[in-house]
């Protein structure tokens, strides 16, 4: 595989920059990198997936499933006041991750490292995990990352995935029709869809 965001160990010189974002009325400090998905600040599927998501009925933590730098998970913390974990295979992006953490005061967040849900504990169960996924990993992990996702739900329980349409939407929806029990369109916007999958 060459050498991109998903790689866990980035050949790309580290050249650390730092910005702020708005969410929701609210501003969030960043550390960003080269070798990390979206480097130069927050991208906007991951905004749009933050300002789709909606707090599940049920209780339990949230899962940030290659969460990158941390901009999805921190924000939802925010507005939670759920445990959230925050898991990414590149090592330069978990360690970035651990440093937002703390720039933003985001006590109740866990980072792991670990390939798709390798960094997670085999009996640790969520009520939701959200993604943008890695695109560049290849349909296989990508579609690995779907399936698995299941027996890390609580029931009742969901995936929430924020995909462009050009980048495989409609194959996302039919592969998560076949997995789980209902999927809906959530919310549509600039080519992009935020899919909610319920186990």
């Amino acid at each position: 595989m060459s050498q991109h965001y998903y790689s866990r160990h980035p050949e790309s010189s580290s050249e650390e920059r730092s910005f702020t974002i708005e969410v929701k009325g609210r501003s969030f400090s960043f550390v960003a990198d080269h070798g990390v998905f979206s480097k130069e600040g927050l991208d906007f599927g991951s905004r749009f997936l933050i300002e789709s998501f909606t707090d599940p009925d049920i209780s339990g933590p949230l899962l940030d499933m290659g969460c990158g730098y941390g901009p999805i998970g921190i924000v939802l913390a925010a507005f939670s006041e759920r445990r959230v974990v925050m898991s990414d295979v590149n090592e330069r992006a978990v360690a970035l991750a651990r440093q937002n953490v703390t720039r933003n005061d985001a006590n109740r967040v866990e980072v792991v490292s670990g390939d798709r849900f390798s960094g997670v504990g085999n009996e640790e169960r969520f009520s939701a995990i959200v993604m943008n996924p890695p695109i560049r990993a290849g349909k296989a992990t990508v579609h690995a990352i779907y399936s698995e996702a299941y027996d890390y739900l609580l029931p009742g329980g969901a995936l929430w995935v924020v995909i462009r349409k050009k980048q495989g939407a409609p194959t996302t929806k039919r592969k998560l029709q076949e997995l789980y029990r209902e999927v809906v369109e959530v919310k549509k916007a600039k080519g992009y869809v935020v899919l909610k999958a319920q186990a």
